[in-house]
C-alpha cells in the first residue's frame, strides 16, 4: 500500500488534474458542451494509452540505448525540477503548459483531444519521465502492478476533472488554480530532488 500511495502522489502531482481541467476550460471554450465531453474522454484515453506504452517500452528503450537507471533518474529529476519551477513561478515555457502559438492553433482546431489536451497537458515530458522511472524502479511484478494501478487512478481522476472542468474552474477561479498549482510545484520540486539524490547515490555506490 505504501508503494501505491507513493506512486499515486507522484503521478497526481505531475499530471495535476485540477490544473489541467482549468486549462481545458480555456482551450475548449469554443466547443459545444456535448463535443467537449467527448473531447475529454478521447484526450484522457489517448494520454493513458501513451503513458501505458511508456510504462512498458520506456524500460526497454533505456536498455537498448544503454542508459542506466541512475543516469535516467538524474536526468529525469532535473527535467521534473524544471516542470516544478514552471508550476511554482507560473511560467509558460512549454515544458508543462501550452505556449501561446499552440493555444492559437488549438483555438482554430475542432479537435484538441490529441493536441494539446493529451499531449502535452496530460502526458507531457514530466509524466512520461515519471512513469518510466516508477516502472524502472519497480523490482518485481507486484510493485509494477502498484504503479499501473496508480496510473489508472490518476487517469480516472483526470477524466473526472476534465468532465467537470467548468465547475472546477468556477470553484477554484484563477487565484485558486494558481495556489493549487504552486503547492503541487513545491511537492514536485522535492520529488525531483529525491530522484537526483537517488541517482547520485546509485552512481557513487556503483
Amino acid at each position: 500500500m505504501h508503494d501505491f500511495v507513493y506512486n499515486l502522489v507522484s503521478l497526481l502531482v505531475i499530471v495535476d488534474p485540477l490544473g489541467t481541467a482549468v486549462m481545458f476550460v480555456a482551450l475548449a471554450a469554443h466547443i459545444a458542451p456535448a463535443h467537449r465531453r467527448s473531447t475529454a474522454w478521447r484526450g484522457a484515453a489517448i494520454a493513458a494509452a501513451l503513458l501505458l506504452v511508456f510504462a512498458f517500452v520506456g524500460r526497454a528503450l533505456l536498455d537498448i540505448l544503454g542508459i542506466s537507471l541512475p543516469a535516467f533518474q538524474i536526468a529525469g529529476g532535473l527535467l521534473l525540477f524544471l516542470v516544478a519551477t514552471d508550476m511554482v513561478l507560473a511560467l509558460r515555457s512549454g515544458i508543462r503548459s501550452t505556449t501561446r502559438p499552440e493555444e492559437e492553433e488549438a483555438a482554430h482546431s475542432h479537435n484538441i483531444a490529441v493536441f494539446p489536451l493529451a499531449i502535452p497537458l496530460i502526458a507531457g515530458p514530466g509524466a512520461l519521465t515519471s512513469i518510466t522511472l516508477l516502472m524502472r524502479g519497480a523490482p518485481n511484478v507486484a510493485s509494477q502492478a502498484w504503479v499501473l494501478l496508480a496510473l489508472a487512478v490518476t487517469m480516472a481522476l483526470t477524466l473526472v476533472a476534465l468532465l467537470a472542468a467548468t465547475v472546477v474552474a468556477r470553484f477554484l477561479g484563477v487565484t485558486g488554480a494558481n495556489v493549487v498549482t504552486r503547492v503541487l510545484g513545491i511537492v514536485l520540486a522535492a520529488l525531483a530532488a529525491q530522484y537526483v539524490i537517488n541517482g547520485v547515490r546509485a552512481t557513487l555506490a556503483g
